[in-house]
Formats: structure tokens, sequence, C-alpha cells
């Protein structure tokens, strides 16, 4: 007998959707080498992040916490990546 799950929904946490969030307005880039998150210190990048959040926020999250989960997202991401510094000796 063929048995349906209820469907997951696309992201499992709110830091991965936030990360998405900043990905997709360009505040973050990934390494091409290495895939770490960089920073890219763009404050309209960061505006429009913080803009997506605010207005379309994951079913079950408040549109003030979606924006604290991009913040803190972002807080935790660098401007460069930790294996391209210590390959360059740098």
């Amino acid at each position: 007998m063929l048995m349906f799950r209820e469907r997951r929904p696309a992201y499992r946490t709110v830091d991965g959707w936030a990360q998405s969030v900043l990905l997709e307005a360009g505040a973050i880039r990934e390494c091409e080498e290495h895939g770490w998150m960089q920073d890219r210190a763009d404050p309209h990048a960061r505006d429009r992040a913080f803009k997506i959040a605010r207005q379309h926020p994951p079913v079950g999250v408040s549109p003030d916490a979606a924006a604290l989960a991009v913040a803190e997202v972002l807080d935790g991401i660098g401007d460069t990546c930790p294996e391209c510094l210590s390959e360059h000796g740098r």
C-alpha cells in the first residue's frame, strides 16, 4: 500500500533559511574553491536581505524573528575564507 508522508519544509532550520535570504540578496557569497560563506560588506544587499526577511518570513516565524535570524547568521560570517588565508600563509 502506498503511504504519503507530510512534506518537509524547504528549509530545516531558520538559520538555513536566513543564509539563503542573504545569498539571494547578494549580502554574502560562497568561496568558489572551499565553499565558505563570505560577507560581501554591501550595505544595500544587507538592506535587501532584511527587507526580504521581514516581508517573507518562514511559516511560523514572526517578521522580527526572521530579521533577527538574518542578523545572527550575518554576524557569524567573516569577510574572508579561512582556508584561502591558510593556503596563502596570511
